[in-house]
């Protein structure tokens, strides 16, 4: 399926992301939490197919069960009580669902920071940043584009290397280890080249000088303005549940929250959509193709 959202305009883009990482980084509410996990699971599979599901369920899943056992072994507060270890310390039923929490809440944000990631590039972060932090903005998407031309590249290194016999799996310890400071040398030369060179062409062309126009492809239409005012509205009333204490858990020394009530209900439908945004947008989208693909 054809990821519809990272057509939108890039402030779009930059402030749902921004929005998403930040409620997900500070509401442990277990309901909320689960919603936001669901959201971000969902659109990484959605935007790298088969590979991103893969990615989820090798790492991602075992991290959140390692990090939800490892916490009950460190943290014995709480009040209720299961069982004692065999050197005396107790595992608790809070320190339990608090490291579900937190594992949940860091898996949540890695997995948001992925698709963010996939959906922002360097020219979409230069285009909102570009006039605001020319050398920032310029220096932070160089670092994100570089990093995948780095792997290319010391692959390419590694290999060339391994066809005169100068590979890092080639020899003893020793040769190894040569053969490696070998690649590293290589390729930091390439990489200060690289920069010294992109560095040279952006101020040769005027890069974050006054006065300077740049072209740009992207334009704020109306479909942007809808999903703005939806994110507006839907972040509102996030907002007003967290000031009403709706969106917050206390697990220590035992676990208490807000009673659900009408307007929780109505809260975590709007968490939900705003979690689901990028999903509904691609589900809308791809329904209007197959019903134009219908009709013709």
């Amino acid at each position: 399926m054809m990821d519809s959202f990272s057509n939108f305009h890039p402030i779009i883009n930059f402030m749902y992301f921004c929005v998403v990482i930040c409620f997900s980084m500070f509401f442990m509410h277990p309901i909320l939490q689960v919603i936001a996990f669901a959201g971000a699971f969902i659109y990484s599979v959605m935007l790298k197919g088969k590979k991103g599901l893969k990615f989820n369920i090798l790492y991602m899943l075992p991290m959140l069960i390692f990090m939800t056992l490892l916490n009950p072994a460190f943290n014995h507060e709480g009040v209720t009580i299961l069982f004692y270890l065999k050197n005396g310390n107790p595992i608790t039923l809070e320190s339990i669902i608090y490291g579900v929490a937190t594992a949940l809440m860091f898996v949540t944000v890695l997995l948001w920071f992925s698709c963010y990631n996939a959906v922002m590039t360097s020219d979409k972060f230069i285009y909102i940043f570009g006039r605001i932090i020319p050398t920032l903005s310029l220096i932070i998407s160089m670092v994100l584009r570089f990093v995948p031309r780095y792997i290319a590249q010391i692959k390419e290194i590694s290999y060339a290397q391994k066809c005169i016999g100068r590979d890092f799996s080639q020899g003893n310890i020793i040769k190894r280890a040569k053969n490696g400071m070998k690649i590293l040398s290589i390729m930091t030369t390439w990489a200060l080249e690289n920069a010294i060179e992109t560095a040279n062409s952006m101020k040769s062309r005027g890069y974050g000088l006054l006065g300077r126009t740049s072209f740009s492809i992207f334009r704020f239409d109306n479909r942007d303005k809808i999903v703005l005012v939806i994110l507006i509205c839907l972040t509102a009333i996030i907002l007003a549940g967290a000031l009403m204490g709706q969106n917050t858990i206390r697990f220590f020394p035992s676990i208490k929250f807000a009673d659900i009530s009408l307007f929780s209900i109505f809260l975590y439908i709007s968490y939900l959509i705003l979690c689901m945004l990028p999903v509904i947008i691609n589900i809308v989208e791809e329904m209007k193709w197959k019903r134009i693909e219908s009709k013709i």
